[in-house]
Parts: structure tokens; sequence; C-alpha cells
């Protein structure tokens, strides 16, 4: 990946109000995949301080775009076609970690794996949380 596309997914993710709202974090931008950091925030959570199954599915919809966004050198916009979470197990934890992968990066269609882990900051357990399939559509 250029510096200049790194750069740009950076500013775009810096943009975004909601993931400022979320106080979300870029971990890792590399060609192909995208990890995001999501800090526990009482809104996000249900009883027993378990994640909500709507803030899983965001940060899968969100990591996976911008890991479709990787794929491409040049600058590109991408909209989601179809996001299915298989939710494994409670997310209990001190914090949201994706990683997603680019499976098949086409020129228009893109398939993206999105696994979500809770990760206990004390211990650094990380706690399988949701396995995701995406599909994006790169419209520019």
């Amino acid at each position: 990946m250029t510096a200049e596309k790194k750069a740009l997914i950076e500013a775009s993710f810096n943009r975004s109000e909601t993931l400022q709202f979320y106080n979300a974090t870029l971990i890792e931008v590399d060609t192909d995949f995208v990890s995001i950091k999501i800090p526990k925030q009482t809104m996000m959570t249900r009883k027993h301080g378990m994640f909500n199954g709507a803030m899983i599915a965001s940060l899968v919809d969100v990591s996976s775009g911008y890991a479709a966004v990787s794929h491409h050198e040049d600058d590109c916009y991408v909209v989601t076609v179809e996001l299915k979470v298989n939710y494994l197990r409670p997310a209990i934890g001190d914090y949201l970690l994706s990683k997603s992968y680019v499976v098949k990066g086409g020129k228009k269609i893109s398939v993206i794996r999105t696994e979500i882990y809770a990760v206990t900051e004390t211990t650094g357990k990380e706690t399988h949380a949701a396995t995701s399939l995406v599909t994006m559509m790169r419209i520019k």
C-alpha cells in the first residue's frame, strides 16, 4: 500500500463523525486488511455489560468498508451490498477489535471476512465474539 493511499484512508477515518462519536481508533491498515478498536461506552452495552449486537454490526460494516477500499490503489468509495453476522458468544470486554480481510477483491464487487473480538484490557484476552461475511460494491 502506498503512503498516499494509507493517508487517504486515515483522513477518511478521522473525518467520520460516527467514528469520532464511538471514540474509534484505526489500529492497522494495509492492502486487503484493516483493524479498528472501539472502547466500551454505556450506550453500547446490554445487561451485564456485554456489547450490543447493533454495535458489533456497525463495526463490521465500517471495518469491512475500509478493507474493501484498501484493496484498490486509487481513491474510491464503496457501499454495502450484503452483510451477515454470526454472533458466536457474548461480547464482554473493555473494547471491541475488528480484523477485516479481503477474501476476493474485484473491480466492482469485493467480499470481506471480518472477525470481531471483545478484549479485556488488563489481561489482553481476546474473546472471538462474532464472525461475518460482507459484500461491498465500489461506486466510485
